[in-house]
């Protein structure tokens, strides 16, 4: 039988505590290895491999048309820049991760570029879109369960946050 009174989901120690701490790192380290065969200059134009190959997926299997469209429009014309941006926030979004700074924020920053990947490539016939919606999940419980608290530097700096009482402090607060 179901408790009367919603009680907020915690986590239950150490054990917890530290399988928070692996999927945030898996996850961290999972960003930054994906980042790895996201190649400058071009990112695979040239070529037609790498991060300009799967942005064209998004094209010719296309998971949501307006998503498509402005793939087929805006991105992939201009894939120098949109490939430098996806390196610089994969590869940050995974550093956080591992140390576990800010990690809240983060993480619902990982949720959101798992999205737009499986809206890239979750149809092509060589993606298992599965895998898209468990990333999202397991970011979202990393999110959710403030994992960056447990060995990761959000656990060392909220203290300091919280006694700072400033407004960067109080920001900082609320995204670790």
């Amino acid at each position: 039988m179901p408790p009367t009174t919603p009680e907020a989901p915690t986590v239950d120690g150490r054990a917890s505590g530290w399988a928070l701490a692996a999927v945030r790192i898996a996850l961290g380290l999972l960003w930054i290895y994906g980042a790895g065969w996201k190649r400058p200059p071009d990112f695979g134009e040239s070529s037609g491999t790498g991060l300009y190959e799967f942005s064209n997926l998004a094209v010719e299997h296309p998971v949501f048309p307006p998503f498509s469209w402005a793939m087929e429009q805006v991105v992939i014309p201009n894939i120098g820049l949109f490939g430098w941006g996806v390196l610089v926030l994969e590869a940050t979004l995974g550093a956080f991760l591992v140390v576990g700074l800010l990690t809240r924020a983060w993480a619902l920053i990982g949720a959101a570029q798992s999205l737009f990947i499986f809206l890239s490539v979750g149809a092509a016939p060589i993606e298992w879109p599965w895998s898209y919606v468990v990333m999202v999940a397991a970011h979202l419980a990393v999110a959710a369960t403030c994992a960056g608290r447990w060995f990761g530097l959000d656990g060392i700096l909220r203290p300091l946050w919280r006694s700072s009482g400033g407004r960067f402090a109080r920001v900082a607060e609320r995204l670790s």
